[in-house]
């Protein structure tokens, strides 16, 4: 059951596209006066929502606005063998990284996919404790299922196509996936995952989508470019 603050997030992000602004280490945005500036950029453009990766964004984006944020964590450099593990917050230290820097919702893993001691029941139980609402990403909607079964209060198709279990060679984001998870699950869905347009956007909401996230459309300029290329080839 949500308390009356997690109801007015959930409530706030209802309908609305939410803005994930990230970058590696090793890109050139990825510098703190990039990323508060790509941050107050999308605000400005009307966001209702952030999704951030990590403490220092976190805390930066705090300091001047007032929409619900979606925290995550990501290692410095993706393993090569991304597919096969968990490395979206992975464990206790992670989630509570996030929760002292104050994100509204704590995004995790909520694959098959092997877990260490710091399962996701522990983890959930942590961000409740917290009072702040926990969000699944997962590839399958097996995995929502069992993600919903264990207490998450949100879901998300955010992992679809990046995992063993979901490969998917499709540029188009997972309509199928967030469809089925609308109609089995009572709670809010989100569709996250290859969306480039507006017409997109309309398609899940006419779904049942809560809210739609987007990030490499608006918010990584080298695959803006190389998709560019790429269909032009």
């Amino acid at each position: 059951m949500y308390n009356i603050i997690q109801m007015d997030i959930i409530n706030k992000i209802r309908n609305s596209i939410i803005i994930s602004v990230q970058a590696m280490p090793n890109e050139p945005l990825y510098k703190e006066e990039c990323m508060n500036a790509m941050i107050k950029s999308v605000l400005k453009g009307g966001a209702k929502a952030l999704r951030l990766a990590g403490s220092r964004d976190i805390k930066n984006a705090k300091r001047f606005s007032h929409v619900p944020i979606i925290g995550l964590t990501k290692p410095e450099v993706i393993p090569k063998n991304w597919q096969k593990i968990v490395y979206i917050t992975p464990g206790i230290k992670e989630v509570s990284e996030l929760i002292n820097a104050g994100a509204d919702i704590i995004a995790l893993d909520g694959t098959s996919r092997p877990r260490g001691q710091d399962n996701l029941r522990k983890l959930i139980k942590i961000i409740e404790m917290n009072k702040k609402i926990s969000m699944a990403d997962i590839s399958t909607i097996s995995e929502a299922i069992a993600a919903r079964t264990l207490g998450f209060d949100i879901i998300s198709t955010t992992l679809s196509g990046y995992t063993q279990n979901s490969s998917n060679n499709s540029d188009e984001p997972d309509f199928k996936l967030l469809e089925q998870a609308v109609k089995i699950l009572d709670c809010p869905i989100i569709l996250e995952g290859r969306i480039w347009t507006p017409e997109q956007v309309k398609k899940a909401f006419d779904i049942g989508a809560h809210a739609v996230v987007i990030g490499s459309a608006v918010t990584r300029p080298q695959l803006i470019v190389k998709r560019f290329y790429t269909q032009i080839k």
